[in-house]
């Protein structure tokens, strides 16, 4: 990137937290195309104008690293890589690193991701590009990649180390490799790096490419008015790359296996709560190594992104606490987080305005909207949830537009949630009598009726996902919580988009005063320009902090 566009995103990136504006949730595996999975390519920057054309300013994604469990991108294999899945094969072929014959693809489905069919495709692909890059890349592009790896390496070499031993290993959990793998004796991953040397240079190479095609992405946005939304678990996976390197850091037996585990209690999602299954950090360790962990990892996603949103904010108030034994979420218990002693430290470190939402759903307690509050975090509210009956009558709900307030992200729904559609299909007639007259509507296009609710709110930032802007059904959610299979894979297709549904969407985004980035002021600064070098300790090549 050259210095003046790196002054570009900067200029964008100051204005992220800006006066009014809104965006479209959408993640990138949905968009259209040919290979199986969206992707960083072509139909990326397609999405990219139709925002612009819409008028919308942000783009909100979910955690983009590489998927295990489920396929699930909250149940990544690390918190620094990115999704091999998600690189363009057509951008690969416009390096000079794939042929035109390579990108003929099998017959994938149009409408949804077969994950194992797309990683056993694109892994051959991947191969040969790196076969071609080996042989043919030219000096600058060689130089670009020993950068990429010097930048990088605090958490590269152990993820390519990672990656290649759960291969060889059949892609089986970490704690099954064996004990000097699975507890990282040190002779036995040196000679491992030794002898598999250029297996290891080739997760790195797929590092280098995704991160890569995602800066171009980036600056494709930034230079449309478009600001990208991250989205940072506050858990991390169990069988992941951080785990395996740093089990001192999380509450695990002598095996490497959780003690206790993270999850909600019974909630509006399900009656037993969720038990999620990942590991609970031991605060009092990462507080004693000074949090590098989540200096690093707030570092790296700054660097990819203008705004990131923190799933499960209220973990860091109080988190539920589930022994590993238990098959569910009821039989836990409410822990302390680390409250504002983490945030003072990311403070200190990353600068005073951190551009981070506080995903604040759930059971929020007042220590939660202390801590958020404190800190200047724009909470959440989700239409849906406003028009649940509740117990003291209707009307009193957090959710609903009369009581939001200007720091807030306002959203039709989530990727958790069914979409607005499918959720009114399934609502009893009083509550869909309550919507009508408080939205003053017949309904007939209900989805739009909350998308132009949202727009009116006093909230800062109002998104949908691309689900409400489509006006489709159950058929199309993204994520059904409790249900271990069937998610992650809806895909919508190029013909879907049109230009009624920007020209409408703009419209209606003009109407309630808001509008792309470029019309904003006063924002703050969200990019890397004002963070401090590495704290010391924050990586290792194989032995623990």
């Amino acid at each position: 990137m050259g210095s003046s566009a790196k002054e570009s995103t900067r200029a964008i990136a100051r204005r992220t937290h800006v006066d009014r504006t809104s965006g479209i949730l959408l993640h990138a595996t949905s968009l259209p195309g040919p290979f199986g999975i969206g992707d960083l390519g072509p139909a990326a920057c397609r999405f990219v104008d139709f925002l612009e054309e819409a008028g919308q300013g942000l783009w909100q994604m979910l955690p983009i690293g590489p998927t295990g469990f489920g396929d699930s991108p909250y149940q990544c294999l690390s918190a620094f890589a990115g999704n091999p899945l998600l690189i363009s094969p057509e951008s690969l072929a416009a390096e000079g690193w794939l042929e035109e014959a390579d990108l003929r693809a099998p017959g994938f489905p149009a409408d949804c991701v077969d994950f194992d069919l797309v990683k056993q495709w694109k892994s051959a692909l991947f191969r040969k590009a790196f076969l071609r890059f080996t042989r043919s890349a030219p000096a600058s592009c060689r130089a670009e990649y020993a950068a990429f790896r010097s930048r990088h390496g605090h958490w590269l070499d152990d993820y390519a180390l990672f990656a290649s031993l759960k291969d060889e290993h059949h892609d089986r959990p970490w704690t099954q490799w064996g004990r000097d793998f699975s507890l990282r004796e040190p002779g036995c991953l040196d000679s491992w790096a030794s002898t598999h040397a250029r297996e290891l240079d080739f997760y790195r190479f797929i590092q280098f490419v995704f991160f890569r095609q995602w800066q171009a992405l980036r600056e494709y946005a930034n230079g449309h008015h478009v600001c990208l939304i991250g989205d940072v678990p506050i858990f991390v996976a169990h069988d992941s790359s951080e785990v395996w390197q740093h089990p001192e850091w999380f509450q695990l037996d002598d095996g490497g296996h959780p003690t206790v585990v993270a999850g909600v209690p019974p909630d509006y999602f399900s009656a037993t709560g969720q038990r999620w299954g990942n590991p609970l950090y031991d605060w009092d360790r990462l507080a004693a190594d000074g949090y590098a962990f989540w200096l690093e990892r707030l570092r790296g996603v700054f660097e990819l992104v203008d705004l990131v949103r923190i799933d499960h904010f209220r973990g860091f108030a109080g988190y539920w606490e589930i022994p590993a034994e238990e098959q569910t979420a009821v039989n836990g218990r409410w822990v302390p987080g680390p409250g504002r002693d983490l945030f003072g430290v990311l403070r200190d470190v990353l600068g005073d305005d951190l551009p981070l939402i506080a995903e604040d759903l759930g059971v929020i307690t007042e220590d939660v909207k202390e801590l958020r509050d404190s800190l200047g975090f724009p909470g959440m509210a989700i239409l849906q949830f406003a028009f649940e009956p509740a117990d003291e009558g209707f009307g009193v709900s957090d959710y609903l537009p009369h009581n939001h307030r200007r720091n807030l992200v306002v959203y039709t729904g989530t990727h958790d949630n069914n979409t607005v559609l499918g959720w009114w299909q399934q609502k009893p007639e009083a509550v869909r009598a309550q919507v009508r007259a408080y939205l003053n509507t017949s309904a007939s296009e209900i989805n739009r009726d909350f998308i132009r609710c949202a727009l009116a709110s006093v909230a800062r930032y109002a998104i949908f996902p691309i689900q409400d802007i489509l006006g489709l059904g159950a058929e199309a959610c993204m994520n059904r919580p409790g249900k271990a299979e069937g998610n992650w894979s809806w895909r919508f297709t190029q013909e879907d988009l049109n230009s009624g549904i920007a020209s409408d969407l703009k419209g209606m985004t003009e109407l309630y005063g808001r509008g792309p980035l470029s019309t904003a002021k006063n924002g703050i600064e969200g990019d890397g320009s004002r963070r401090k070098e590495n704290p010391a300790g924050a990586g290792s090549k194989y032995n623990r902090v």
